[in-house]
């Protein structure tokens, strides 16, 4: 794999963490009433993962740069 593919990975993966600690924290505001909170966690995962998509998918372009069609 490409240092580039791998970078991109590892970004994806770390979007992903951040993602799932904002759902964790959303969880927990809605069981407390505290909704502007909760949906400002929730909004903000989803942006994280919006992000790892991104990343998920320049890996595979820089996969196909490197190990393409023959």
């Amino acid at each position: 794999m490409s240092k580039k593919a791998a970078e991109h990975h590892k970004k994806a993966s770390e979007h992903l963490t951040h993602a799932a600690r904002h759902h964790g924290e959303a969880a927990k505001h809605y069981d407390t009433g505290e909704h502007t909170l909760g949906a400002h966690h929730a909004h903000t995962a989803r942006g994280h993962v919006v992000q790892a998509r991104w990343h998920e998918e320049e890996a595979v372009k820089a996969h196909v740069e490197e190990h393409g069609k023959k």
